[in-house]
C-alpha cells in the first residue's frame, strides 16, 4: 500500500499541473509479445504483430517495480505519445521501470484479442524465462480511456498462469499486483458506456452476455488489484460515472482504492 500511496500521490500532483518533465529514458527496446506470431493473427503486419516498448532504469533496490503502461485511442487506435512514451519516461523519472503495450484494435481485431495481448504483457514481464530479463517484484498497470477499460480487464480477467503449460511464459500468473485507471472507459452496459470503445471492442450488435462479461464494474471481486482512479467532471467523452461504478464495485469488495475526481479537465489530458 505504500508503494500504491506513493504513486497515487505522484499521479494526483502530476494531472494537476498537467505537467511533464524533460525524458530522461534512452531509447526503449521493443520485444513482440509473440515471437510466433499472436493468437488468431490475420496477418504479419505491424498491426498483426503487439509489441511491449522497454523504458528500462537500473536497479538501485532490494525490490523492482514495472508498470505495463496501456494507451487509449477508443480501441481503434493507440494514443502512444501522450499516453504512453510520456507515461513511460514520467514513470523513469520515479525510478519505474515502464513498459507500453501496443495491442490490437479495430478495426482488424475485436475482443478477445486486446484482452490476450495485456494479459501476455504482464506474463511477459512477471516471467523469469523471457529476453525481458527483469525479475520484476511488483508489477503493476496503468491505463488512459479504453486503455483504461484493458487494464481493468486486466485487474478483473486473469489467471495464475498454467504451470504445465510448454510455453514457459504462459506458466507466469497475469494479474496485476495494483491498477491505475485515467478517465478509464468500464462500462460496457449501462448509459455511461463510451460507444465507440464498446463498438471497436464488441462489435456492433454484441451479446448481453459479452457486454457483461466485459463491463468490468461487474466483475470486481476480493482479488482485484489495489486501484488508483483519475477522472474529470467535465469529461465530455468518457463520463466520471464510470470510475464512479468501479471505485463502488472496490469498496464492496473492500478493495483498497482511492478516487479522485477533479471538476475541470478534458478527456484524453494524458
Amino acid at each position: 500500500m505504500l508503494l500504491l500511496r506513493s504513486i497515487s500521490v505522484s499521479i494526483a500532483v502530476v494531472l494537476s499541473l498537467l505537467w511533464l518533465s524533460p525524458a530522461v529514458a534512452k531509447s526503449p527496446r521493443v520485444f513482440e509479445l509473440w515471437a510466433e506470431g499472436a493468437p488468431g493473427a490475420r496477418g504479419t503486419t505491424e498491426q498483426d504483430r503487439p509489441t511491449l516498448s522497454l523504458y528500462r532504469v537500473p536497479r538501485t533496490s532490494a525490490k523492482q517495480t514495472v508498470v505495463v503502461v496501456c494507451p487509449g485511442g477508443g480501441y481503434g487506435n493507440l494514443a502512444v505519445d501522450h499516453e504512453g512514451k510520456q507515461i513511460a519516461e514520467w514513470l523513469n523519472q520515479l525510478n519505474i521501470t515502464a513498459a507500453v503495450l501496443r495491442y490490437r484494435h479495430a478495426p482488424r481485431y475485436h475482443h478477445p484479442a486486446p484482452m490476450e495481448d495485456v494479459q501476455r504483457a504482464l506474463r511477459l514481464v512477471r516471467s523469469p524465462e523471457t529476453p525481458l530479463n527483469l525479475q520484476a517484484d511488483h508489477v503493476g498497470i496503468i491505463g488512459f480511456s479504453a486503455g483504461g477499460h484493458l487494464a481493468s480487464t486486466a485487474g478483473t480477467h486473469f489467471d495464475a498462469g498454467n504451470p504445465n503449460a510448454d510455453d514457459p511464459i504462459r506458466r507466469a500468473g497475469c494479474r496485476p499486483d495494483f491498477m491505475m485507471l485515467i478517465y478509464p472507459v468500464i462500462s460496457m452496459n449501462t448509459e455511461y458506456t463510451h460507444r465507440g470503445s464498446r463498438r471497436n471492442l464488441l462489435g456492433d450488435h454484441p451479446p448481453a452476455a459479452l457486454q457483461g462479461l466485459l463491463s468490468n464494474e461487474t466483475q470486481v471481486t476480493e482479488r482485484t488489484p489495489p486501484t488508483f482512479l483519475v477522472h474529470t467532471t467535465t469529461d465530455s467523452a468518457v463520463p466520471a460515472e464510470n470510475s464512479v461504478l468501479f471505485y463502488l464495485a472496490l469498496r464492496r469488495k473492500k478493495v483498497p482504492s482511492e478516487l479522485h475526481i477533479f471538476e475541470q479537465g478534458p478527456h484524453g489530458l494524458g
